[in-house]
């Protein structure tokens, strides 16, 4: 199976144990850069996962055409973190109620989803969009998609830590920074020391 092809949860070299979530909630560029800042998470990284081809491309993800999510691969040490926590903070920071759009970023490539790479993962995010729907936290339906992890390709190069190594991008000041802004507040508690 190729390096970039992700089968399963893995360790790091020095012997942390860790899990990975898949999620996708809009341009992967806010949501790397929210979860780089979350006390847990190991490392992150933007690709692309549930469409049918290999390899896909920017281009080809950004055209709509692969039927990729662009989405965050998260490895976390779930004994700081757990996958609830991890998803409490992707509801937060995207809308999850509007289907194939998050703001001005409109496409299937753009949808809400969260990508189980096991039943328990599966139970968490089904039980948590139940609470979520049943205390009316959003205003309209959650269409969330809750699905079997597919296989992830990371995103070129220049897309990984594009926030930290371009904040002053037009798009990262206008949406990025808002939405870690947000997140920093709303998550006080959860930012990694320093932040």
């Amino acid at each position: 199976m190729p390096a970039d092809i992700l089968s399963s949860d893995s360790s790091t070299a020095i012997g942390v144990d860790s899990a990975t979530a898949t999620l996708g909630g809009g341009c992967f560029w806010c949501l790397e850069a929210v979860f780089d800042d979350l006390q847990g998470v190991l490392d992150v990284e933007s690709g692309y996962c549930g469409g049918p081809s290999a390899h896909p491309t920017y281009a080809e993800v950004c055209n709509g055409d692969s039927g990729h999510a662009e989405v965050v691969r998260v490895r976390f040490d779930p004994a700081q973190l757990t996958f609830r926590q991890v998803l409490e903070v992707f509801f937060t920071i995207h809308d999850p109620t509007t289907l194939n759009r998050q703001g001005n970023d409109v496409g299937s490539q753009y949808r809400s989803v969260i990508f189980c790479h096991d039943a328990e993962q599966r139970a968490v995010a089904q039980a948590l969009i139940a609470e979520l729907a049943a205390e009316r936290v959003f205003a309209r339906p959650i269409v969330t998609q809750v699905v079997e992890a597919a296989p992830y390709f990371s995103a070129e190069t220049y897309h990984q830590n594009y926030f930290r190594d371009h904040p002053d991008q037009g798009y990262c000041v206008a949406v990025v920074a808002p939405k870690l802004a947000k997140f920093r507040k709303q998550h006080a508690t959860r930012l990694k020391s320093g932040n």
